[in-house]
C-alpha cells in the first residue's frame, strides 16, 4: 500500500487501511466477516490493536511521533517503528521459536502489522503478579538471548559485516537518548519525570540522588551502553516483553533495539525477576504467602543465567572456526588459550548483566516509569515495604557487582535481603 502521509488510525480508519494492504487483508482471507478490532496496548509508547475475523487475524501496531504516556509534550520520532520492525526480523532470522512474523510494515504510517500471540498467550508480567510457573521460561528465554546476541556478535560475524549493521541501528538514536535519560540518568538527580511512592520512599529516592559510589558506577555503565556495539540488543527486554503459556515464550516489542553490551538486555531481563520476586510480599494473603512462588523465580533466575551461559558458550565453540573475527583461531589456536578468553569473557558479561540489571530495577521504582508488580499493590505503606527491599538490593548489586562470581552467590543474597 501506498500511503500518503502520517495519520493516526483509529477503528474506523484501520478497516479502510486493512482493506488496501494486501499484506493484512489476505491474512484475514480477503474479507470481513466477523471482523473484530480491540485496542489493547497499555504501554508507554504506542497503539496497538487486535484484529480478527472468520477469515484470521494479527496485530496492528502504530508508533506516534509522542510518548503516548506523557502527551504531545514528549515528542519521540515514529520511525522507532522501522528499527522494532527490522529487529523483530533480524531476531526471529535467529530464533524464529520464539520471535512472532511480521507481516507488513508501512514506514511512513509507522505500522507494523505482525502475528496475534492468541489466549491463552499473556504478558508474563502479569502472569509473575498471579503467580503463574511457567516451567518453560528459563528455558525459552535463555535460548532467545544466547542465539540473538551470539549471532549478531563479532563472534559470528566479521568486522564489516558488523559495523554495517551498527550503522544501521545507529539511526534508533531517540530511542537510545531516551534509555540513556530514564535508566542512566534521571533517577540519580531532580527530575520533573522521576516519581516514587511518596511519602514513604522520600528519603531512600533522596539517598541515590546522594551516593557518590552509585554515581560513580552508574555512569560506567551509561558509558558502556552508548559506546560499546557489542550485539543486537531488544533493548527493552523486560518481563512486558515477553508473552506466554505453560509451552509457549514470545519476544515482542523490540522498538528499543540498537548494537550495545549484551548484558544490558540479560541484565534487563534478569532485573525484573528479582522486581517480581520483591513484589510477591505485597501480593501475598492469608490463602496464600507466595513463598514458594518466590522459590520459583529464584530458581527461574539461576536456571536462566546457567542454561544463557552454557547455550552461548556452546555456540561460540561449535563457530569458532567460522567467519568471526572476535578472537581469530590462528590466534587463539589452542585449548588452554580458548578456556581463558571465555572464562575472561562470560565473567565480564555476568558482571555487566548484573550491573545493568540493578540499573533497570532502580529505575522502576525510583524513576519516570514504573512496573505493573509494585503498581498493583494498593495498600501503599505494603507497597512501599516491596519496592524499598528491591531498591536497596539494587543499590547493593551495582556497587558490588564485580564482587560476585556466581548467580547462586546473587540468589542468596536475594534471599538474605529479603529476610
Amino acid at each position: 500500500m501506498a500511503s500518503s502521509g502520517f495519520r493516526r488510525l483509529d477503528e474506523t480508519a484501520l478497516v479502510d487501511y486493512i482493506q488496501a494492504t494486501h499484506a493484512l487483508f489476505s491474512k484475514l482471507a480477503n474479507q470481513l466477516d466477523g471482523l473484530q478490532i480491540k485496542e489493547v496496548g497499555d504501554g508507554n509508547l504506542n497503539f496497538v490493536y487486535i484484529v480478527t475475523s472468520s477469515g484470521g487475524s494479527f496485530v496492528i501496531k502504530q508508533a506516534l511521533p509522542y510518548i503516548r504516556c506523557i502527551g504531545e509534550s514528549w515528542p519521540m520520532t515514529k520511525d522507532r517503528a522501522y528499527f522494532e520492525a527490522t529487529a523483530l526480523r533480524e531476531q526471529r532470522r535467529w530464533c524464529a521459536d520464539h520471535v512472532p512474523e511480521v507481516y507488513h510494515f508501512d514506514r511512513e504510517m509507522a505500522v507494523i502489522g505482525m502475528k496475534y500471540l492468541e489466549p491463552p498467550h499473556i504478558i508474563l508480567r502479569k502472569g509473575l503478579i498471579a503467580g503463574i510457573e511457567y516451567p518453560l521460561l528459563a528455558e525459552h528465554m535463555s535460548d532467545f538471548m544466547a542465539r540473538t546476541l551470539f549471532f549478531t556478535s563479532l563472534l559470528y560475524h566479521d568486522t564489516t559485516e558488523h559495523k554495517r549493521a551498527v550503522a544501521e541501528f545507529c539511526g534508533n538514536v531517540e530511542l537510545c537518548r531516551l534509555t540513556e535519560q530514564v535508566v542512566f540518568s534521571d533517577p540519580y538527580k531532580v527530575s520533573q519525570y522521576n516519581r516514587w511512592t511518596s511519602p514513604y520512599l522520600d528519603q531512600d529516592a533522596e539517598a541515590v540522588r546522594e551516593d557518590n559510589i552509585l554515581k560513580l558506577e552508574v555512569a560506567e555503565l551509561k558509558s558502556m551502553f552508548c559506546e560499546r556495539s557489542q550485539a543486537l540488543l531488544h533493548g527493552d527486554l523486560h518481563t512486558g516483553s515477553v508473552m506466554v503459556t505453560h509451552d509457549s515464550t514470545q519476544v515482542i516489542d523490540p522498538e528499543f533495539g540498537f548494537y550495545g553490551p549484551m548484558g544490558f538486555d540479560t541484565g534487563a531481563f534478569l532485573g525484573n525477576l528479582i522486581l517480581a520476586y520483591f513484589a510477591q510480599d505485597g501480593h501475598a494473603d492469608q490463602v496464600n504467602d507466595r513463598k514458594s512462588y518466590q522459590e520459583w523465580i529464584l530458581k527461574t533466575i539461576e536456571q536462566t543465567w546457567n542454561l544463557f551461559h552454557n547455550k552461548f558458550t556452546a555456540l561460540w565453540n561449535e563457530h569458532r572456526n567460522g567467519s568471526g573475527e572476535a578472537y581469530l583461531a590462528e590466534i587463539y589456536n589452542n585449548s588452554a588459550v580458548q578456556l581463558l578468553i571465555q572464562k575472561k569473557y562470560m565473567q565480564c558479561l555476568f558482571h555487566d548483566t548484573l550491573g545493568f540489571g540493578a540499573a533497570k530495577m532502580i529505575r522502576r521504582i525510583i524513576g519516570v516509569a514504573h512496573v505493573e508488580d509494585f503498581e498493583s499493590i494498593l495498600d501503599e505503606s505494603r507497597r512501599a515495604n516491596c519496592e524499598r527491599r528491591a531498591l536497596l538490593f539494587a543499590k547493593m548489586l551495582l556497587k558490588e557487582r564485580r564482587n560476585f562470581q556466581a548467580i547462586t552467590e546473587v540468589i542468596s543474597a536475594i534471599q538474605q535481603e529479603q529476610s
